[in-house]
């Protein structure tokens, strides 16, 4: 089954060249110019990954991510020319995925989508318990303290790794190979930053992420 993509960009020349490098290696693309029109696709669309501008006129990439969050997980990928840790923890925070920074290279690009792709297709359901947190990976419902939590894909991937490796030390390096997968070009930071949004996620049950000095993460019970 092909998978399909959404590239909302306002560049054209972008645009053009994004598609016809994912149409080679056998993606199913539509393209938006602006935040108002991905949004009128996306109400008679579903797509398997979202490829999103951040400067764009109308709607800005922001914004276009909050409105998918209210209803959908699909994976969402920031192309932008922001690298701020700022920027990057709004976009986090909003519910998207990983970033790519532009220019980019489309092999990577290409590969980042495809992982998040994978990642969010998910694999046999399972029941994980850490304490105050659970998760039940067949309906991918989160629970903290009795309350649902609603997790973007790369905070829920982040926390069922832990969840599967809990009372263990997770380098981050290691936690990197198994969230964002070996072809990942970013660095230990973006670990941090994703743990971060994912502590303010789980509000108190977040404690019961440890950081273990000069090595990486650990989940405990409390």
């Amino acid at each position: 089954m092909k998978s399909s993509v959404l590239i909302v960009e306002d560049e054209a020349r972008i645009r053009d060249i994004v598609r016809d490098y994912f149409a080679a290696h056998g993606l199913d693309c539509d393209l938006a110019r602006d935040g108002e029109e991905a949004l009128d696709l996306l109400r008679d669309h579903d797509y398997d990954a979202i490829l999103l501008d951040i400067f764009m006129p109308h709607l800005d990439g922001f914004e276009v991510c909050a409105a998918v969050r209210r209803n959908s997980q699909v994976p969402i990928l920031f192309l932008t020319a922001l690298g701020g840790e700022e920027d990057m923890l709004r976009g986090y925070a909003l519910g998207c995925d990983d970033y790519v920074t532009k220019p980019f290279s489309l092999a990577v690009l290409l590969a980042k989508t495809q992982a998040l792709i994978r990642r969010s297709r998910g694999g046999h359901p399972e029941q994980l318990t850490c304490g105050a947190i659970t998760v039940d990976t067949g309906s991918q419902l989160c629970m903290a303290n009795g309350q649902p939590v609603k997790l973007p894909p790369r905070d829920y991937a982040l926390l069922c790794c832990l969840l599967r490796n809990r009372g263990q030390v997770l380098s981050r390096s290691q936690l990197l190979d198994k969230v964002w997968g070996l072809d990942f070009d970013g660095d230990d930071r973006t670990v941090d930053v994703r743990i971060r949004s994912l502590r303010a996620a789980l509000g108190s049950a977040g404690t019961q992420i440890k950081t273990v000095y000069k090595t990486g993460y650990r989940l405990e019970e409390a």
